[in-house]
């Protein structure tokens, strides 16, 4: 077969056609500003100028060519904006250090912020950037925290699961100004000319939530912003790196076109590769992971290499015995760090791994 171009691969994929070899996106996002100006820019100048922000991905095609763009700042992008203290390092992810929510009250003092301002209109306007330079040759997405992520960002992850064993009331009240806040950032990225938006929807997760508290907390706020992203004309993908997902729901029931996942060897059912394949769920869409992101940190190219070898194999033979095509992205679980010490030529190490390895006319 013809090799095929990035957005061919994907489409063909998202279709369960048959592929030159499998599409492949790690989650390179924070990292690829090293790629700025002899990777002296700053993570709180990348997070602060959205044409860093968006140029960096660029750069990243460039060099790496990705089948994907996913535009991922990080995770207290909102609760920044909604008044959260967040600490950023020089070399590292920004994190919320001061939680805003002190007791009940405070859920009920929350209010959308304009999100043409603060960190919210830098990522809008990144977003758009992206768009502009990458629609064409490869599928472009946005990244946006679910709302139930967002408030235990803004609150404090141990805080918020309390209350909502105790006081739901306030916790769905400011369920529902969140909501809001994500539903107008969906409705400006519909202006941007991004093609898709990749939801993280974390705490769909049994080791913290079961299905009924699931149930209740995030899946009617979903389900809302899920149909807006589709009727807004943007194709609708989730991203959870949860050790346990929530599978059933946020695969077939919100019906995402590809859903990325985490594998953790280490605990016990934390559902592999091969076991997502074997139990019909890239029936319902493309799934994408798992290759280990401290690997890139931490690994050696050789290490890269192999553990990427290994995935493709594993997927390979999944998706022959469920009589599948193509429906999955060769992926990290999560994001690969930006961390100062990350090994550019292991992402380098993966996507020719995949080249070679994942290459579908031998199946």
């Amino acid at each position: 077969m013809k090799e095929m171009t990035h957005i061919e691969r994907v489409t063909a994929s998202l279709n369960n056609e048959k592929v030159d070899r499998l599409p492949a996106y790690p989650i390179a996002c924070g990292v690829l500003r090293k790629l700025l100006k002899n990777g002296e820019i700053t993570y709180k100048e990348w997070c602060d100028n959205p044409e860093y922000f968006a140029k960096s991905f660029m750069l990243g095609q460039k060099k790496f060519g990705f089948d994907l763009a996913i535009g991922l700042m990080d995770l207290s992008v909102m609760a920044s904006d909604l008044g959260a203290g967040v600490r950023m390092d020089r070399e590292n992810t920004p994190f919320v250090d001061k939680p805003l929510v002190h007791c009940l009250e405070d859920y009920e003092k929350l209010e959308v912020p304009d999100i043409k301002k603060g960190r919210t209109g830098v990522l809008v306007e990144g977003t758009k950037l992206i768009a502009d330079y990458l629609n064409g040759e490869v599928v472009t997405s946005a990244f946006l925290e679910g709302p139930l992520l967002a408030l235990s960002q803004t609150a404090g992850a141990e805080r918020l699961f309390m209350d909502m064993f105790t006081e739901p009331a306030p916790v769905h009240k400011a369920m529902k100004v969140i909501t809001q806040y994500d539903s107008e950032i969906v409705s400006a990225f519909g202006e941007t000319g991004i093609e898709a938006i990749c939801w993280d929807y974390l705490w769909g997760n049994y080791a913290v939530l079961g299905d009924s508290e699931y149930a209740e907390f995030e899946v009617p706020y979903a389900t809302k912003l899920n149909k807006q992203t589709v009727d807004d004309g943007m194709t609708l993908t989730v991203h959870n790196c949860a050790d346990l997902p929530h599978l059933d729901v946020q695969v077939k029931q919100y019906k995402p076109a590809l859903y990325s996942m985490a594998y953790y060897p280490l605990i016990e059912e934390s559902p592999s590769a091969s076991k997502v394949i074997e139990d019909g769920y890239a029936d319902n869409c493309v799934i994408g992971g798992v290759v280990e992101p401290q690997l890139f940190m931490r690994g050696t190219v050789e290490e890269t290499r192999n553990a990427t070898k290994e995935l493709c194999q594993e997927v390979k033979t999944a998706l022959c015995k469920r009589g599948l095509n193509s429906t999955y992205c060769i992926s990290t679980g999560c994001e690969i760090p930006p961390d100062i010490n990350t090994k550019m030529e292991n992402i380098t190490a993966m996507m020719d791994a995949v080249k070679e390895y994942g290459r579908m006319d031998d199946v």
